[in-house]
């Protein structure tokens, strides 16, 4: 193998995508399967799950839809059990499942103080429960094994005040020290063949906050054009963008990389506007 063969090949890796349907999970997914890696595709969408995991076929690589809910312990299970059927060991884990609701905002005309419990929760509930179970699921058997890489995905929100998304703010700020303690609890107790570390991305354009970004002939809302003011890359991110990161994190390279937060966002997080 070449020298970066050794250092970012994913060959003979079993990995798993929360989230795989969505555009950014399915980008991660292919990515890993390029990479080498045998990747199940983890969704709620059994259909787009089983395209996405055709994609891959297609391209020669090797993927199994695994319909589930990363909310339901059970149906996790039961995905895990038919992954280790198949495979017989899982070495990747990406927590790409979350996401934000509109009844969780603070938009402008409105007030923090009139939302629900219900919506904060169901926000709450999606990035940090659907990290932390599908984390238990599948990072038990890499325990067993003594090795592995969790992937969490954060946000900017985490790091940056950024306004209306008080929620999903919370939710991925969990979500990185979450990754900072489960870290150094798996080195401890498992070795250091176990890691957990993080992405942080900056703007992406999805299926969720495409027309918060973009009007319908795609030019910048009022809100897109801020973004990229504060964006010293001036442009929103590109799923190949997480991709190059994600695969460093699972990969030999990064064997001496845990608990880290990686920030992918144009220098979004390192600008200070003037």
């Amino acid at each position: 193998m070449t020298f970066l063969g050794n250092l970012f090949s994913l060959d003979g890796k079993v990995a798993v995508v929360t989230g795989g349907t969505g555009v950014l999970g399915s980008a991660m997914a292919q990515g890993l399967a390029r990479a080498g890696a045998k990747v199940g595709i983890l969704g709620r969408r059994a259909e787009l799950a089983e395209t996405v995991a055709q994609l891959i076929c297609d391209e020669g690589g090797e993927a199994l839809a695994l319909p589930a809910d990363a909310l339901d312990k059970d149906q996790l299970e039961k995905a895990r059990t038919i992954l280790l059927e198949r495979w017989q060991h899982v070495d990747i884990l990406v927590n790409a499942a979350g996401g934000n609701s509109a009844p969780a905002n603070v938009l402008p005309e409105g007030s923090f103080f009139t939302i629900t419990p219900e919506a904060m929760q169901q926000v709450m509930a999606l990035n940090w429960m659907g990290t932390l179970l599908p984390t238990q699921v599948f990072g038990e058997p890499m325990a067993e094994q003594k090795h592995g890489s969790i992937v969490n995905i954060s946000s900017m929100a985490a790091q940056r005040t950024i306004t209306r998304v008080i929620a999903y703010a919370s939710a991925k700020a969990a979500i990185d020290n979450f990754t900072r303690w489960l870290a150094v609890e798996v080195a401890f107790k498992y070795g250091e063949g176990l890691r957990v570390n993080a992405i942080a991305p900056g703007f992406f354009i999805g299926e969720q906050n495409r027309a918060l970004l973009l009007n319908d002939d795609n030019s910048l809302t009022e809100r897109g054009h801020l973004i990229l003011e504060h964006t010293p890359a001036g442009r929103f991110g590109e799923p190949d963008d997480l991709v190059a990161a994600l695969i460093w994190l699972c990969s030999p390279g990064a064997r001496f990389v845990t608990g880290v937060v990686v920030p992918v966002d144009g220098g979004f997080n390192i600008f200070s506007g003037v």
